[in-house]
């Protein structure tokens, strides 16, 4: 469960947010502010996963509350101000969202603080039994929400992908560069210019191939670098 705060001036923009965040599972509402002071307050006995924050509010704007947090939950700003995103991104914040955005904007922000949140290994955890989350995949006009553990490889098709699952496929109208952002550089390779796989999954290499369940996966000329490193 993402526990989150809004904290925004604006009723109508925690009337967006929250809509959108309803048609998201696991995303669960601890209250809404309506300026820095207020998040500040509930900050000092509650703690979140994730803030979503405007900048230009009255009292303490966005930015300096940010800095007067000495431990920070992951923060999507959602702004109508384009020429603070350097600053933004200075302070570490996940995303950036410039007013009005739209669903398929704000899930990719959303699955950017997810995916990094769940990254993070837990105290006297080795890094390597973290649990690698999940990602939200726009397919057939519906969002179908996938283990990132379940995802073998994924395979470029024109202007899309084909996520190839354990137990089935799903058709992604992206670029498979676009999906690659999505997903972890720690868990994902590319090693052909259509091929990304799971490093978890891969069976064994063999010469210029590589072999994931019953797949053969070729390796590309440009990208034996990467599968070198991984073998180190």
């Amino acid at each position: 469960m993402i526990r989150y705060l809004i904290i925004d001036d604006e009723h109508i923009a925690h009337d967006i947010i929250k809509g959108y965040c309803d048609m998201l599972p696991n995303m669960q509402l601890m209250e809404h502010c309506y300026d820095a002071l207020e998040a500040l307050d509930y900050l000092n006995s509650n703690s979140v996963d994730l803030i979503f924050l405007d900048i230009n509010m009255p009292k303490l704007k966005g930015f300096d509350f940010l800095k007067t947090l000495s431990s920070k939950p992951k923060v999507i700003v959602t702004t109508a101000y384009k020429e603070h995103a350097l600053e933004g991104y200075e302070l570490e914040i996940t995303d950036y969202l410039l007013k009005p955005f739209s669903f398929e904007r704000f899930l990719k922000a959303v699955n950017k603080a997810v995916q990094a949140k769940e990254s993070i290994p837990k105290k006297k955890q080795p890094i390597e039994k973290t649990k690698t989350g999940h990602i939200f995949l726009y397919s057939d006009k519906k969002y179908i929400q996938v283990k990132v553990a379940d995802i073998l490889y994924i395979e470029a098709a024109g202007n899309y992908s084909k996520v190839v699952l354990k137990d089935n496929n799903i058709l992604v109208r992206e670029k498979i560069s676009d999906m690659l952002d999505k997903l972890s550089s720690e868990l994902f390779l590319q090693v052909h210019k259509s091929f990304v796989v799971a490093k978890a999954q891969i069976y064994s290499v063999d010469g210029n191939r590589i072999l994931i369940a019953d797949k053969i996966i070729p390796i590309g000329k440009f990208y034996k670098a990467n599968i070198v490193e991984l073998l180190k």
